[in-house]
């Protein structure tokens, strides 16, 4: 493989040390690293949030990220909200992420498009996807992307059914860029790539490490696979 694979952060900032504060600090830290790092896309999934504590949260990332766009216009980092599409026409942010049981990425895109983006814009929509099918079926209904999983089994939820290589690499044979989610690892990151993946999508592969040099590991190891 000699393309560079396509990296998605999702957030999830109860998985920091401290208070609430200390937590919310401590994720526009990492977001604004892994936006420099030049990871392609964020999801800020914090579930939990009221819509003004997430529409607050989504402005201030998204101030991080326009000064890092003035300071470097090269870089492309987007920002999606976790399922919450009102959010995404009020913060400004550039997409939204789907659940797999959500409302139709056709219908987002036309709520999206009568809003702020216009008509003439074509908004990010990502879908989480667990089935070839559903991979299939977002396509099919304009998704921007698909996050397939999870692939590998999770420790902390070790009931929950991993899809595994195989049916990654038959969600890839569909017309839509696919990411590789659950269970990643810098140790079989690659192996996921090697499926067709588009790229990878994690939580603690990015919030547990510094997000540079695992960018950096997994473009190396796409130019030089074993």
């Amino acid at each position: 493989m000699g393309r560079r694979p396509l990296l998605y952060y999702i957030t999830d900032r109860s998985a920091f040390p401290g208070n609430e504060l200390e937590r919310r600090r401590r994720l526009l830290h990492k977001i604004t690293e892994a936006a420099k790092a030049g990871v392609a896309y964020i999801q800020l999934r914090e579930r939990d949030l009221s819509t003004r504590e997430l529409e607050s949260l989504a402005r201030e990332a998204l101030n991080n990220l326009n000064q890092l766009r003035t300071q470097n216009p090269e870089l492309k980092t987007a920002l999606l909200i976790n399922s919450r599409t009102d959010v995404v026409l009020t913060a400004g942010a550039d997409g939204v992420h789907l659940r797999s049981d959500d409302i139709s990425p056709r219908d987002v895109k036309q709520i999206l498009q009568r809003g702020a983006f216009g008509p003439a814009c074509d908004p990010l929509i990502g879908v989480s996807c667990h089935s070839p099918e559903e991979v299939k079926k977002a396509a099919a209904n304009l998704a921007s992307f698909a996050a397939f999983g999870p692939i590998f089994e999770k420790k902390d939820a070790p009931k929950v059914t991993s899809a595994g290589l195989a049916q990654l690499q038959e969600a890839c044979h569909h017309n839509i860029p696919v990411f590789a989610l659950g269970g990643i690892t810098s140790s079989n990151a690659q192996a996921c790539l090697e499926t067709g993946a588009t790229g990878i999508a994690a939580i603690r592969l990015f919030q547990e490490n510094e997000v540079a040099a695992v960018v950096q590991n997994l473009s190396s190891e796409s130019k030089h696979p074993t």
